[in-house]
């Protein structure tokens, strides 16, 4: 029996790029889910989807009618900033040391 989400799904129109659509995902809550985008549009439109994308919205890319893709916004990233763990880590005088003969052996896989 399908769901009465996914024949909310079935019913969107493909082919509006500003639209909307409220679902209920569950009793819950709400889930604000975005029109799909057809590919053909996509490829015509892609310089205006990625603007969107970048400006926070989700663009849902369909195929045949059915969701493949979605283009968000990519994370920031932090730069890392040298010296966060200055002591609190310490690494041992002999880390680079060898192995011993039976432990090197435990990691080769060989039976000596």
């Amino acid at each position: 029996m399908p769901s009465r989400l996914s024949a909310q799904l079935d019913q969107l129109d493909l082919t509006n790029l500003t639209n909307t659509a409220t679902l209920h995902a569950t009793p819950y809550r709400l889930a604000r889910m975005a029109k799909p985008v057809n590919i053909y549009d996509a490829k015509t439109r892609l310089s205006e989807l990625v603007d969107r994308a970048a400006s926070g919205e989700e663009i849902i890319i369909a195929k045949a009618g059915r969701a493949m893709a979605r283009l968000v916004p990519l994370r920031a990233v932090h730069e890392r900033t040298p010296g966060r763990w200055a002591g609190d880590v310490t690494i041992a005088r002999d880390f680079d040391a060898p192995l011993p003969a039976d432990l090197l052996a435990a990691f080769e896989g060989s039976d000596d």
